[in-house]
């Protein structure tokens, strides 16, 4: 079973586990770990809940149609690819 932490930079460092078999996107494992975390769409639509990865990488299924500028996530369709920090 693949995995990756995830730290919450907001959140004085929290670590969230991420398994590629359990979890469809990063939003779905913050869920998992009573994150809170605001959006509408969880298909990249609206871009409601766009974070700022500042380490790692992540990837997409498809590709947002909502704008992201450099260094945003959309945590609702994106997965890790690597242990990440997000704030």
């Amino acid at each position: 079973m693949a995995s990756h932490k995830v730290t919450l930079r907001l959140s004085q460092g929290v670590q969230v586990p991420y398994h590629t078999e359990v979890h469809a996107s990063l939003l779905d494992a913050l869920e998992d770990s009573r994150i809170p975390v605001e959006y509408q769409c969880r298909e990249g639509y609206c871009g409601s809940c766009r974070v700022m990865l500042l380490k790692g990488k992540v990837g997409y299924k498809q590709k947002p149609l909502a704008f992201v500028q450099e260094g945003e996530i959309l945590p609702c369709c994106c997965h890790p690819l690597s242990d990440i920090e997000i704030g």
